[in-house]
């Protein structure tokens, strides 16, 4: 099968997926039902495209296909400022919190956090990029330790809200905050596009990269913050989703059998959409709610992620 024609097929599937999960059982009341399901299928193109771009041009830098953004601890960060504002002005200041500012205050707070983790750990020319991924993961861990403490200390119904946060969920997307996601991953988008030219070379590893002409750690860096930017505002407006980009971008590369690019970052977005969508197809309509689509994403993609230690040990 050529890549045209699997591009047309994905593509075929998540439009298929897109309106099945729109036009579902509707009776009456299209006027209600149709803007809202739009709504959550707008977040889901959204957020399934920033995680899965994110993490293809991450794992192109790190040279590594079962790396995702989160290792360096920005999922940790975000349930640490939302178990914080609860630890510390109680479950009535979530209430009282303009979602607005909670959506920008976590998506400043771990831009913020993961540029100044690059500018430290950047200073010298030639760093090595595993340094950055093991002070991410302490840096996670260290975060994920200090949220575990507080959330023992609260009240066992200001955990139900912050349990309620650990997942994520497109059942209550903001429509403001979802326009200014939608400006805000479209302008790094198209800064980007400057920079991902140089991906099909920086796959070949630093060495070939600098032989060939690409300033390496000048690319790095500007790569890095716009994966830091896309994983920050996904996971502000939604939750946090671990094992999505690691679970669509493998399906990409092993659907494509290609390491170009321009092919894996649209193939890998779509898959994405595909995945999101029948996930929370799944949640409504199968499971009536009693669990959450993170739970699905993440049990597939842990036994994905299974899968794919099991084959790299063999090989």
């Amino acid at each position: 099968m050529t890549l045209k024609w699997k591009f047309s097929l994905l593509a075929a599937a998540a439009a298929a997926c897109a309106l099945l999960f729109i036009l579902w059982n509707v009776i009456g009341s299209w006027d209600y039902v149709v803007p809202r399901r739009s709504l959550k299928i707008a977040a889901i193109i959204l957020t399934g495209g920033a995680i899965a771009f994110s993490t293809v041009v991450f794992q192109t830098l790190t040279n590594n296909r079962i790396l995702t953004p989160s290792i360096i601890g920005l999922d940790s960060l975000y349930m640490l400022i939302q178990t914080g504002i609860i630890f510390l002005y109680g479950s009535a200041s979530i209430n009282m919190l303009n979602k607005n500012i909670n959506f920008i205050f976590s998506a400043v707070c771990m831009i913020l956090f993961a540029g100044l983790l690059y500018r430290l750990l950047f200073r010298r020319e030639g760093q090595n990029i595993y340094f950055l991924l093991l002070v991410g993961i302490i840096l996670g861990t260290f975060f994920g330790s200090v949220t575990t403490f507080m959330q023992v200390l609260l009240d066992p119904n200001e955990f139900a809200i912050v349990q309620d946060r650990m997942f994520a969920s497109f059942n209550n997307v903001n429509t403001d905050l979802l326009v200014l996601s939608l400006i805000v991953v479209a302008l790094v988008s198209l800064y980007s596009l400057r920079y991902t030219k140089y991906l099909d070379v920086l796959s070949l590893g630093r060495e070939h990269a600098v032989n060939l002409g690409v300033n390496y750690d000048h690319v790095v860096k500007r790569l890095l913050m716009v994966v830091a930017v896309l994983i920050s505002v996904a996971t502000a407006l939604v939750g946090p989703i671990t094992f999505l980009g690691l679970l669509v971008a493998n399906v990409a590369y092993q659907f494509f059998g290609t390491y170009r690019h321009s092919v894996l970052i649209p193939g890998s977005m779509l898959i994405s959409i595909i995945a999101l969508t029948g996930g929370q197809f799944i949640v409504e309509r199968i499971f009536t709610f009693s669990t959450t689509l993170s739970v699905i994403i993440n049990f597939v993609g842990g036994v994905y992620f299974i899968y794919l230690l099991l084959r790299e040990n063999k090989s």
